[in-house]
Formats: C-alpha cells, sequence, structure tokens
C-alpha cells in the first residue's frame, strides 16, 4: 500500500490527539478547542473536528501571493480592511460550535476583531485547495460560509489550475484559469488579481 504524506500526518495526529477526542462528532465546543495544545491544529465546524495538514508549497506560495496583493491595495488605497492569513481563527457563528481557519480573509469591519479571533463573518475568504481540504473546502465550508453571510469567497485548485468565484453578494458563480485575471469586489476601488502572475511564483514546482 502506498502511503501518502497527508496519511502519515493523519496517523500521527490521531495518536497524539486520541486522549483529546473522546467525544462524539458533532459534540464539540469551543472549550475543546481552546484545550487542545498549540501543536494540534484543528477547525471546528458545527461540532465537528476537522484536522488541518501542514500546507505544501504551492499552497503556501498563492496564499501569500494573494494576500500580500490583497494587502497592498488597501494600503495604497487608505483602506481600513484588515488581511489576515492561516492559522487565524474566525468565530463564524458567535456561537460555541464552530471556529475555522481561512487561508487568506479579509475583514473590513473592525468592531469584529478582537484580541483572540476574528468574532463574525469575514467580507472576503480565500481557501487554497489541497487534497486533504478539497471536499470540506468545497461543501462543507462553502455552504457555512454561504450562510453566514461572507460576501465572496474563492477556492483556488492548484492542481488543476481554476479558482472557483463565489459572489456571494450577487448570487453569480464563475470559474477562471491560471491564465485569467479576476477583481475583487468588497472594496470601493476593485482589486484585480492577476493568476497568471500567481502561478509563475510556483510554476518552477510544477516541474516536477
Amino acid at each position: 500500500m502506498y502511503y501518502t504524506d497527508d496519511m502519515f500526518e493523519t496517523q500521527k495526529f490521531m495518536e497524539t490527539a486520541a486522549e483529546y477526542f473522546t467525544k462524539k462528532q458533532g459534540e464539540y465546543t469551543l472549550d475543546d478547542y481552546y484545550n487542545l495544545p498549540d501543536d494540534i491544529r484543528v477547525e471546528l465546524i458545527d461540532g465537528v473536528i476537522y484536522y488541518i495538514t501542514a500546507p505544501a508549497s504551492v499552497h503556501q506560495i498563492f496564499a501569500l501571493y494573494l494576500g500580500t496583493h490583497i494587502y497592498n491595495h488597501i494600503k495604497s488605497h487608505g483602506g481600513q480592511c484588515i488581511v489576515f492569513m492561516a492559522s487565524a481563527d474566525v468565530q463564524l457563528n458567535c456561537d460555541n460550535k464552530t471556529m475555522v481557519q481561512p487561508d487568506v480573509f479579509v475583514v473590513c469591519d473592525r468592531n469584529k476583531i478582537i484580541k483572540r479571533c476574528t468574532y463574525g463573518v469575514p467580507d472576503f475568504i480565500v481557501e487554497v485547495l489541497s487534497p486533504s481540504t478539497k471536499k470540506k473546502d468545497m461543501i462543507i465550508k462553502l455552504n457555512k460560509y454561504k450562510e453566514a453571510g461572507v460576501k465572496e469567497y474563492w477556492m483556488v485548485d492548484p492542481d488543476e489550475k481554476i479558482v472557483h468565484i463565489y459572489d456571494f453578494s450577487k448570487n453569480n458563480y464563475l470559474t477562471k484559469t491560471f491564465k485569467d485575471s479576476h477583481s475583487i469586489n468588497v472594496f470601493e476601488e476593485p482589486c484585480i488579481i492577476d493568476f497568471k502572475d500567481m502561478y509563475e511564483e510556483a510554476a518552477f514546482l510544477y516541474e516536477y
């Protein structure tokens, strides 16, 4: 049997975390979340624990590219929105059953930002997909973000070289390739992201 890095990481996690996870999935709360050691990274969604694996190199490059370009756009226009990158907690529903850590997110209402987390709904979220998180990001988080009131949600798929773009505020969905560009529309001045330029930052990794 062939073992992937994700499988080894998951097995290591299960051995390390077994003593902390004794409840049924769906019954976990923020008390359980905060009782975890710092070296165990998870997300809590509707009382269900999801393990977070270490991101791959392409994942990190794309997330950093997006976060940096969004930050520079906000600064250059004198905006008040704040950009966050994982791992940063978002208490999405302001309850004790959900705490997520999006790869990149933007919060324009600074009253939602408290010392320990973002308490409420970000305006814009990006998740960079990986084999271990793809189903969660494309189904569970997609529905969760939409229901919570996120205005815009992007999913970057490094393997397929496409970006899924959900503009919940306009009820629009489209896909872009890594040859395209698209603007984030939560700001007064649209922030244009060049996916070709983003891809070129990590193109050398696709040569292996």
